[in-house]
């Protein structure tokens, strides 16, 4: 079988259409077409179903599919395997972490990690999506959740409060909530459901010390947690925010604070096919040292 025909088949398999999977090859839609003809024709089976809105994979097309995409998968890690420097750590590092946790407290730890590391290009994307670690959308992702993708190594690196934050200003304007039940008169800035929130529960202010007949009410959903600090920042409302981005330079006051959100636990997590990668490990390694000295600072 063709490596190059079967490398635009799987393109054309992940982008659903000819021009799209021509954008990312840097061919034309026609030659595209072309190949996946001809690749058609030399294995006698039809692989895509044609609609004037895209391409549906046969039957056929699913299998191929799974063996092609099982196969680009194993050669990205091989590739990664090879790159890996055997004495000093050295090479591209993609690593993956929801917004709020990787410009919070992610990036400011960088600094000191690249000054340790030099030689490894630290390429942060920062996405509350889980990114597929198998197809080597990222090498390493730090997750709110344990992993569901199988063959994951999971290693566990710090668990984070969730508690409620509000401005000086907003609570000279509004008053102090003294009991959960208070919270029925304040502004309540919530992720929203509409979007898939990058941790459970999100939301729970909207439930805690209410009645199930009377739910509340926020003043503002934003699907961001980093625009939710801010938002709280400007004294809009009050808002339950990850511990780790209310650090003590800001102004932000803790209010109620017996009333304590969901428990999140941050996982690091990279593809067993990297275990013995010297990025990952150093990277690993100097991620458990930060969050340690945390805790003995705090």
């Amino acid at each position: 079988m063709d490596w190059d025909k079967l490398r635009i088949f799987h393109a054309v398999a992940e982008a659903g259409s000819f021009t799209h999977a021509g954008e990312v090859l840097n061919l034309s839609q026609s030659a595209v077409s072309r190949q996946i003809s001809s690749l058609e024709e030399s294995l006698n089976v039809a692989l895509f179903h044609r609609h004037a809105r895209g391409l549906i994979l046969t039957e056929q097309g699913e299998l191929l599919y799974r063996t092609a995409h099982e196969v680009f998968s194993k050669l990205a890690m091989a590739e990664a395997q090879l790159a890996e420097s055997k004495d000093r750590p050295k090479g591209q590092l993609k690593v993956t972490a929801t917004q709020a946790f990787g410009s919070s407290w992610l990036t400011p730890c960088l600094l000191e990690f690249i000054d340790l590391y030099p030689d490894v290009e630290v390429d942060l994307v920062l996405e509350d999506r889980e990114l597929d670690l198998s197809m080597r959308e990222a090498d390493v992702a730090i997750r709110m959740a344990p992993p569901r993708q199988p063959e994951l190594i999971q290693r566990h690196l710090m668990t984070v409060h969730l508690n409620i934050y509000a401005a000086p200003a907003y609570l000279k304007r509004h008053g102090i909530p003294k009991v959960p039940e208070d919270l029925d008169q304040h502004r309540i800035i919530v992720y929203g459901n509409d979007t898939r929130p990058p941790v459970e529960d999100m939301d729970w202010l909207l439930v805690a010390g209410t009645r199930k007949d009377k739910p509340r009410r926020p003043i503002l959903k934003v699907n961001s947690v980093y625009a939710i600090l801010r938002a709280v920042q400007s004294g809009l409302g009050l808002a339950s925010l990850p511990e780790f981005m209310v650090s003590e330079g800001t102004s932000l006051v803790r209010v109620l604070p017996e009333l304590q959100g969901p428990r999140i636990d941050a996982y690091f997590v990279y593809p067993e096919e990297l275990r013995n990668s010297k990025r990952i490990q150093v990277f690993r390694d100097f991620l458990l040292r930060k969050v340690a000295e945390g805790r003995m600072q705090g």
